[in-house]
Protein backbone atom coordinates (compact mmCIF):
# COMPACT_ATOMS: atom_id res chain seq x y z
CA UNK A 1 0.00 0.00 0.00
CA UNK A 2 1.77 2.89 -1.01
CA UNK A 3 1.39 6.30 1.25
CA UNK A 4 -1.50 7.94 -0.87
CA UNK A 5 -3.47 4.80 -0.22
CA UNK A 6 -2.55 5.26 3.31
CA UNK A 7 -3.72 8.45 3.79
CA UNK A 8 -7.07 8.03 1.89
CA UNK A 9 -7.54 4.85 3.55
CA UNK A 10 -7.17 6.63 6.72
CA UNK A 11 -9.25 9.57 5.91
CA UNK A 12 -12.30 7.28 5.14
CA UNK A 13 -11.87 5.27 8.59
CA UNK A 14 -12.32 8.87 10.24
CA UNK A 15 -15.51 8.58 9.29
CA UNK A 16 -16.34 4.64 10.12
CA UNK A 17 -17.76 6.11 13.67
CA UNK A 18 -18.94 9.90 12.84
CA UNK A 19 -19.59 10.83 16.19
CA UNK A 20 -17.02 9.34 18.29
CA UNK A 21 -14.48 11.47 15.70
CA UNK A 22 -16.56 14.75 16.12
CA UNK A 23 -16.19 14.53 19.83
CA UNK A 24 -13.08 14.22 19.80
CA UNK A 25 -12.36 16.82 17.24
CA UNK A 26 -14.34 19.69 19.14
CA UNK A 27 -11.89 18.48 22.34
CA UNK A 28 -9.30 19.43 19.77
CA UNK A 29 -10.98 22.78 18.47
CA UNK A 30 -11.73 23.95 21.93
CA UNK A 31 -7.96 23.64 22.93
CA UNK A 32 -6.69 25.12 19.56
CA UNK A 33 -9.64 27.86 19.78
CA UNK A 34 -8.13 29.05 23.30
CA UNK A 35 -4.00 28.32 22.80
CA UNK A 36 -4.61 30.58 19.25
CA UNK A 37 -6.93 33.27 21.22
CA UNK A 38 -4.19 33.94 24.13
CA UNK A 39 -1.66 33.87 22.03
CA UNK A 40 -3.04 36.34 19.65
CA UNK A 41 -3.72 38.37 22.47
CA UNK A 42 -0.05 37.83 23.34
CA UNK A 43 1.20 38.50 20.07
CA UNK A 44 -0.79 42.01 19.63
CA UNK A 45 -0.05 43.59 23.36
CA UNK A 46 3.71 42.71 22.92
CA UNK A 47 3.83 44.38 19.49
CA UNK A 48 1.86 47.41 20.68
CA UNK A 49 4.37 47.56 23.97
CA UNK A 50 7.08 46.82 22.60
CA UNK A 51 6.84 49.73 20.11
CA UNK A 52 5.85 52.30 22.92
CA UNK A 53 8.11 51.05 25.30
CA UNK A 54 10.56 52.09 22.60
CA UNK A 55 9.53 54.94 22.15
CA UNK A 56 10.59 56.04 25.67
CA UNK A 57 14.10 56.00 24.60
CA UNK A 58 16.89 54.67 22.36
CA UNK A 59 17.95 51.34 22.52
CA UNK A 60 21.17 52.63 23.84
CA UNK A 61 19.94 54.43 26.48
CA UNK A 62 20.52 53.52 30.04
CA UNK A 63 18.63 54.61 33.55
CA UNK A 64 20.81 54.85 36.44
CA UNK A 65 20.32 54.98 40.12
CA UNK A 66 22.14 54.78 43.48
CA UNK A 67 21.90 51.68 45.00
CA UNK A 68 21.14 51.66 48.33
CA UNK A 69 22.05 47.80 49.97
CA UNK A 70 21.71 48.87 53.69
CA UNK A 71 18.34 50.01 53.03
CA UNK A 72 15.47 47.92 54.22
CA UNK A 73 12.61 47.69 51.92
CA UNK A 74 9.12 48.20 52.55
CA UNK A 75 7.64 46.52 55.59
CA UNK A 76 10.77 45.14 57.08
CA UNK A 77 10.21 47.71 59.97
CA UNK A 78 12.18 45.29 61.93
CA UNK A 79 15.39 45.43 60.13
CA UNK A 80 18.55 47.07 62.02
CA UNK A 81 18.41 50.85 60.57
CA UNK A 82 21.21 51.58 58.31
CA UNK A 83 24.17 53.23 59.12
CA UNK A 84 24.42 57.37 58.55
CA UNK A 85 26.86 58.57 55.72
CA UNK A 86 27.31 62.06 55.16
CA UNK A 87 28.49 61.62 52.02
CA UNK A 88 24.96 60.63 50.84
CA UNK A 89 21.80 62.18 50.65
CA UNK A 90 18.61 60.59 50.63
CA UNK A 91 14.82 61.59 50.01
CA UNK A 92 11.17 60.25 50.50
CA UNK A 93 9.65 58.11 48.17
CA UNK A 94 6.18 56.07 48.38
CA UNK A 95 2.99 56.76 49.39
CA UNK A 96 3.81 57.22 52.98
CA UNK A 97 7.43 58.22 52.94
CA UNK A 98 8.58 54.92 54.03
CA UNK A 99 11.29 54.13 51.06
CA UNK A 100 14.43 56.15 51.21
CA UNK A 101 15.72 56.95 47.98
CA UNK A 102 19.71 57.82 47.23
CA UNK A 103 19.42 61.37 45.74
CA UNK A 104 22.81 61.70 43.29
CA UNK A 105 24.44 65.03 42.46
CA UNK A 106 27.02 66.48 40.29
CA UNK A 107 29.59 64.00 41.59
CA UNK A 108 27.68 60.89 40.30
CA UNK A 109 27.68 62.53 37.04
CA UNK A 110 31.38 62.57 37.05
CA UNK A 111 32.02 59.09 38.22
CA UNK A 112 29.62 57.72 35.83
CA UNK A 113 31.14 59.64 32.63
CA UNK A 114 34.49 57.79 34.19
CA UNK A 115 33.02 54.32 33.80
CA UNK A 116 34.29 53.07 30.12
CA UNK A 117 31.54 53.03 27.23
CA UNK A 118 29.54 55.51 28.94
CA UNK A 119 29.46 58.43 26.16
CA UNK A 120 27.04 60.81 28.04
CA UNK A 121 25.38 61.19 31.42
CA UNK A 122 22.51 63.87 32.17
CA UNK A 123 20.72 64.05 35.47
CA UNK A 124 17.13 63.55 35.43
CA UNK A 125 14.77 66.41 37.25
CA UNK A 126 11.36 65.89 38.31
CA UNK A 127 9.51 69.01 36.46
CA UNK A 128 6.71 70.44 37.94
CA UNK A 129 4.81 72.81 36.02
CA UNK A 130 2.25 74.74 36.97
CA UNK A 131 0.17 75.12 33.81
CA UNK A 132 0.31 74.68 29.98
CA UNK A 133 -1.02 77.78 27.72
CA UNK A 134 -2.29 77.92 23.79
CA UNK A 135 -4.85 80.54 22.60
CA UNK A 136 -7.55 79.24 25.01
CA UNK A 137 -7.33 78.83 28.67
CA UNK A 138 -4.68 76.83 31.51
CA UNK A 139 -4.57 73.71 31.95
CA UNK A 140 -2.14 70.82 33.97
CA UNK A 141 0.24 69.18 31.93
CA UNK A 142 2.94 66.45 33.55
CA UNK A 143 6.31 66.78 31.75
CA UNK A 144 9.41 64.56 31.01
CA UNK A 145 12.11 65.22 29.68
CA UNK A 146 12.94 63.30 26.37
CA UNK A 147 16.83 61.46 26.18
CA UNK A 148 18.51 59.82 23.49
CA UNK A 149 17.44 59.79 20.00
CA UNK A 150 13.73 60.41 19.53
CA UNK A 151 11.65 58.16 18.47
CA UNK A 152 8.15 58.89 19.81
CA UNK A 153 5.33 57.11 18.38
CA UNK A 154 3.86 60.88 16.76
CA UNK A 155 0.52 61.49 15.17
CA UNK A 156 1.31 64.38 13.33
CA UNK A 157 4.69 66.63 12.99
CA UNK A 158 8.16 64.79 15.24
CA UNK A 159 9.75 64.50 18.23
CA UNK A 160 11.95 66.99 20.02
CA UNK A 161 15.44 67.75 19.31
CA UNK A 162 17.56 66.78 21.96
CA UNK A 163 20.75 68.85 20.79
CA UNK A 164 18.25 71.76 19.72
CA UNK A 165 18.69 75.35 21.36
CA UNK A 166 15.52 76.30 20.98
CA UNK A 167 12.77 74.99 23.60
CA UNK A 168 10.57 72.12 22.23
CA UNK A 169 7.70 70.40 23.25
CA UNK A 170 5.51 67.55 22.21
CA UNK A 171 1.90 67.22 23.36
CA UNK A 172 -0.54 64.89 23.87
CA UNK A 173 -3.07 64.37 21.09
CA UNK A 174 -5.48 64.91 24.00
CA UNK A 175 -4.44 68.48 24.66
CA UNK A 176 -4.56 69.92 21.35
CA UNK A 177 -8.26 70.85 20.90
CA UNK A 178 -8.32 72.33 24.40
CA UNK A 179 -5.02 74.43 23.08
CA UNK A 180 -7.11 75.66 20.33
CA UNK A 181 -5.85 74.36 17.61
CA UNK A 182 -5.87 70.84 15.59
CA UNK A 183 -3.50 68.72 15.04
CA UNK A 184 -2.14 69.93 11.83
CA UNK A 185 -2.08 74.11 12.99
CA UNK A 186 -0.70 73.18 16.08
CA UNK A 187 2.67 72.19 14.85
CA UNK A 188 5.26 75.26 14.78
CA UNK A 189 3.02 77.32 17.73
CA UNK A 190 4.09 78.62 20.50
CA UNK A 191 2.81 77.77 23.77
CA UNK A 192 3.46 79.23 27.09
CA UNK A 193 4.24 77.05 30.30
CA UNK A 194 3.55 78.56 34.04
CA UNK A 195 6.01 77.44 36.55
CA UNK A 196 6.95 78.50 40.33
CA UNK A 197 10.33 78.51 41.77
CA UNK A 198 10.94 77.60 45.39
CA UNK A 199 10.71 81.41 46.40
CA UNK A 200 7.25 81.50 45.02
CA UNK A 201 7.35 83.55 42.02
CA UNK A 202 5.51 82.49 39.14
CA UNK A 203 7.38 82.40 35.90
CA UNK A 204 6.55 81.51 31.64
CA UNK A 205 9.02 79.85 29.37
CA UNK A 206 7.54 79.80 25.45
CA UNK A 207 8.40 76.44 24.15
CA UNK A 208 7.63 75.09 19.85
CA UNK A 209 5.39 72.81 19.60
CA UNK A 210 7.09 70.35 17.20
CA UNK A 211 4.71 66.85 17.32
CA UNK A 212 1.70 65.74 18.35
CA UNK A 213 2.18 62.30 20.48
CA UNK A 214 -0.78 59.30 19.72
CA UNK A 215 -2.62 58.09 22.40
CA UNK A 216 -0.48 55.10 24.41
CA UNK A 217 -1.61 53.44 27.10
CA UNK A 218 2.24 54.71 28.42
CA UNK A 219 2.38 57.99 29.40
CA UNK A 220 -0.39 58.66 27.54
CA UNK A 221 -0.98 61.83 29.63
CA UNK A 222 2.86 63.54 29.74
CA UNK A 223 4.39 66.33 27.47
CA UNK A 224 7.79 65.10 25.96
CA UNK A 225 10.35 68.39 26.12
CA UNK A 226 13.94 68.66 25.40
CA UNK A 227 16.85 68.99 27.01
CA UNK A 228 17.57 73.43 26.52
CA UNK A 229 13.67 73.33 27.87
CA UNK A 230 14.33 70.95 30.52
CA UNK A 231 17.49 73.07 31.85
CA UNK A 232 15.62 76.37 31.32
CA UNK A 233 12.50 75.12 33.46
CA UNK A 234 14.68 73.53 36.24
CA UNK A 235 16.68 76.67 36.76
CA UNK A 236 13.30 78.56 37.42
CA UNK A 237 12.35 75.93 39.63
CA UNK A 238 15.03 75.93 41.71
CA UNK A 239 15.66 79.30 42.28
CA UNK A 240 15.47 79.98 45.88
CA UNK A 241 16.83 76.36 46.94
CA UNK A 242 20.27 76.02 48.64
CA UNK A 243 22.78 74.90 46.35
CA UNK A 244 23.17 71.73 47.25
CA UNK A 245 19.52 70.91 47.17
CA UNK A 246 19.27 72.40 43.57
CA UNK A 247 22.09 70.10 42.65
CA UNK A 248 20.03 66.98 43.25
CA UNK A 249 18.10 64.40 41.34
CA UNK A 250 17.07 60.65 41.52
CA UNK A 251 18.17 59.39 38.04
CA UNK A 252 21.06 59.32 35.44
CA UNK A 253 20.03 58.49 31.93
CA UNK A 254 23.46 57.52 30.51
CA UNK A 255 24.42 56.43 26.77
CA UNK A 256 26.62 53.84 25.56
CA UNK A 257 27.80 53.13 21.89
CA UNK A 258 24.81 51.16 20.15
CA UNK A 259 27.59 48.77 19.04
CA UNK A 260 27.81 47.13 22.59
CA UNK A 261 26.42 43.15 23.05
CA UNK A 262 24.49 42.05 25.15
CA UNK A 263 27.61 40.97 26.96
CA UNK A 264 29.43 44.10 26.86
CA UNK A 265 26.53 45.61 28.41
CA UNK A 266 26.86 43.33 30.78
CA UNK A 267 30.05 44.28 31.87
CA UNK A 268 28.89 48.23 31.67
CA UNK A 269 26.15 47.17 34.51
CA UNK A 270 28.63 45.54 36.31
CA UNK A 271 31.19 48.25 36.15
CA UNK A 272 28.39 50.75 37.59
CA UNK A 273 27.40 47.98 40.37
CA UNK A 274 31.03 48.10 41.34
CA UNK A 275 30.60 51.84 42.10
CA UNK A 276 27.28 51.55 43.94
CA UNK A 277 25.15 52.34 40.92
CA UNK A 278 22.39 50.37 39.30
CA UNK A 279 21.64 50.20 35.44
CA UNK A 280 18.39 49.33 33.42
CA UNK A 281 17.85 49.92 29.66
CA UNK A 282 14.88 49.63 27.50
CA UNK A 283 15.35 46.14 26.52
CA UNK A 284 15.27 45.56 30.71
CA UNK A 285 11.90 47.87 30.36
CA UNK A 286 10.45 44.95 27.83
CA UNK A 287 11.63 41.89 29.62
CA UNK A 288 9.67 42.77 32.81
CA UNK A 289 6.93 43.68 31.38
CA UNK A 290 7.17 40.78 28.82
CA UNK A 291 7.06 38.55 31.39
CA UNK A 292 3.88 39.39 33.52
CA UNK A 293 2.51 39.17 30.04
CA UNK A 294 3.99 35.89 29.73
CA UNK A 295 2.68 34.56 32.86
CA UNK A 296 -0.97 35.47 32.22
CA UNK A 297 -0.39 33.90 28.47
CA UNK A 298 0.70 30.39 30.19
CA UNK A 299 -2.18 30.38 33.09
CA UNK A 300 -4.52 31.00 29.78
CA UNK A 301 -2.56 28.46 27.73
CA UNK A 302 -3.64 25.99 30.26
CA UNK A 303 -7.14 26.21 29.97
CA UNK A 304 -6.05 25.15 26.27
CA UNK A 305 -3.33 22.55 27.42
CA UNK A 306 -6.13 20.64 29.60
CA UNK A 307 -8.65 20.24 26.72
CA UNK A 308 -5.87 18.81 24.03
CA UNK A 309 -5.28 16.41 27.12
CA UNK A 310 -8.69 15.43 27.16
CA UNK A 311 -8.62 15.64 23.91
CA UNK A 312 -5.73 12.58 23.88
CA UNK A 313 -7.38 10.76 25.57
CA UNK A 314 -10.23 11.39 22.89
CA UNK A 315 -8.17 10.07 20.22
CA UNK A 316 -6.46 7.14 22.29
CA UNK A 317 -10.19 5.52 22.69
CA UNK A 318 -11.18 6.51 19.38
CA UNK A 319 -8.74 4.31 18.03
CA UNK A 320 -8.74 1.45 20.56
CA UNK A 321 -12.06 1.17 19.51
CA UNK A 322 -11.38 1.14 16.20
CA UNK A 323 -8.69 -1.55 16.50
CA UNK A 324 -10.86 -3.42 18.20
CA UNK A 325 -13.79 -2.94 15.88
CA UNK A 326 -11.17 -3.58 12.71
CA UNK A 327 -9.44 -6.70 14.38
CA UNK A 328 -10.51 -8.94 11.82
CA UNK A 329 -9.79 -6.50 9.01
CA UNK A 330 -6.57 -5.95 10.31
CA UNK A 331 -6.09 -9.74 9.86
CA UNK A 332 -6.78 -10.09 6.52
CA UNK A 333 -4.76 -7.08 6.14
CA UNK A 334 -1.85 -9.27 7.43
CA UNK A 335 -2.56 -12.09 5.53
CA UNK A 336 -2.76 -10.02 2.20
CA UNK A 337 0.98 -8.96 3.17
CA UNK A 338 0.61 -5.90 4.55
CA UNK A 339 3.47 -5.13 7.06
CA UNK A 340 3.29 -4.23 10.94
CA UNK A 341 4.78 -0.83 10.23
CA UNK A 342 2.37 -0.15 7.48
CA UNK A 343 -0.59 -0.64 9.64
CA UNK A 344 1.38 1.16 12.64
CA UNK A 345 1.54 3.69 10.11
CA UNK A 346 -2.02 3.91 9.05
CA UNK A 347 -3.38 4.50 12.29
CA UNK A 348 -0.85 6.91 13.08
CA UNK A 349 -1.86 8.69 9.80
CA UNK A 350 -5.86 8.47 11.30
CA UNK A 351 -4.55 10.19 14.98
CA UNK A 352 -2.84 13.03 13.07
CA UNK A 353 -5.80 13.37 10.92
CA UNK A 354 -8.32 13.96 14.03
CA UNK A 355 -5.49 16.06 14.95
CA UNK A 356 -5.43 18.41 12.08
CA UNK A 357 -8.56 18.69 11.41
CA UNK A 358 -9.20 19.58 15.34
CA UNK A 359 -7.14 22.19 15.01
CA UNK A 360 -7.51 23.60 11.24
CA UNK A 361 -10.77 24.26 12.89
CA UNK A 362 -10.18 25.77 15.74
CA UNK A 363 -7.37 27.97 14.72
CA UNK A 364 -9.95 29.31 11.53
CA UNK A 365 -12.48 30.13 13.92
CA UNK A 366 -10.45 32.03 16.27
CA UNK A 367 -8.68 33.46 13.56
CA UNK A 368 -12.24 34.63 12.50
CA UNK A 369 -13.43 35.16 16.09
CA UNK A 370 -10.00 37.44 16.66
CA UNK A 371 -11.18 39.65 13.47
CA UNK A 372 -14.98 40.41 14.77
CA UNK A 373 -13.50 41.24 18.47
CA UNK A 374 -10.34 43.79 16.63
CA UNK A 375 -13.13 45.43 15.39
CA UNK A 376 -15.32 45.80 18.05
CA UNK A 377 -12.40 47.06 20.48
CA UNK A 378 -10.98 49.56 17.72
CA UNK A 379 -14.34 51.19 17.45
CA UNK A 380 -15.01 50.62 21.32
CA UNK A 381 -12.74 50.74 23.84
CA UNK A 382 -9.91 50.97 22.12
CA UNK A 383 -10.65 53.57 20.02
CA UNK A 384 -8.94 56.13 21.82
CA UNK A 385 -5.20 54.02 21.25
CA UNK A 386 -4.76 53.75 17.73
CA UNK A 387 -1.92 51.59 16.48
CA UNK A 388 -3.34 48.80 19.33
CA UNK A 389 -4.75 45.33 17.45
CA UNK A 390 -5.83 43.43 20.61
CA UNK A 391 -5.42 40.04 18.28
CA UNK A 392 -2.55 39.14 15.99
CA UNK A 393 -2.36 36.00 13.89
CA UNK A 394 1.56 35.39 12.57
CA UNK A 395 1.46 32.79 10.77
CA UNK A 396 4.69 31.27 12.36
CA UNK A 397 2.24 30.84 15.23
CA UNK A 398 -0.34 29.77 13.49
CA UNK A 399 1.32 27.32 11.70
CA UNK A 400 2.96 25.96 15.07
CA UNK A 401 -0.07 25.44 17.36
CA UNK A 402 -1.41 23.02 14.22
CA UNK A 403 1.77 21.09 14.03
CA UNK A 404 2.00 21.06 17.57
CA UNK A 405 -1.14 19.61 18.06
CA UNK A 406 -0.74 16.93 15.16
CA UNK A 407 2.26 15.93 17.17
CA UNK A 408 -0.01 15.63 20.36
CA UNK A 409 -2.55 13.49 18.52
CA UNK A 410 -0.11 11.49 16.89
CA UNK A 411 1.69 10.34 20.07
CA UNK A 412 -1.66 9.49 21.94
CA UNK A 413 -2.32 7.50 18.78
CA UNK A 414 0.89 5.40 19.10
CA UNK A 415 -0.40 2.87 21.89
CA UNK A 416 -3.40 1.90 19.90
CA UNK A 417 -1.46 1.92 16.28
CA UNK A 418 1.00 -0.26 18.51
CA UNK A 419 -1.27 -2.66 19.37
CA UNK A 420 -2.81 -3.21 15.79
CA UNK A 421 0.64 -3.50 14.41
CA UNK A 422 0.78 -6.54 16.82
CA UNK A 423 -1.71 -8.08 16.23
CA UNK A 424 -2.07 -11.90 15.03
CA UNK A 425 -3.41 -12.34 11.91
CA UNK A 426 -4.95 -15.68 12.24
CA UNK A 427 -5.91 -14.78 15.95
CA UNK A 428 -7.26 -11.41 14.21
CA UNK A 429 -9.10 -13.18 11.18
CA UNK A 430 -11.16 -15.48 14.00
CA UNK A 431 -12.52 -12.49 16.13
CA UNK A 432 -15.67 -12.25 16.16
Amino acid sequence: MKSIDLLQTASSNMLRSKARTLLTVIAIFIGAMTITLTNGIGTGIKSYLNRQIGNLGATNVMMIQLTDKNAPGPGSASSAPAAYNPQQKTQASGMRGEVRQLVMTSRDISTIKSIPNITSATPEHVLSADYIMGTGGKYQLSLQQQFGSTTADMLTGRGVGIASAQNQITLPDNYVSPLGYTDQTIIGKPITIGITSAEGKQSTVVATVTGVQQKTLIGASAAFINTALANQLYAIQSTGLPSATADSFSSVEATFPTSLTDAQITTLKNALSAKGYSGQTIKDRENTVFTVINVIIIVFDMFGAIALLAASFGIINTLFMAVQERTKEIGLMKALGMSPKRIFTLFSIEAALIGFWGSALGVGFAALLGKVINTVATKGFLKDFPGLTLLTFPLTTVVAVIVGIMLIAFLAGTLPAFRASRKDPIEALRYE
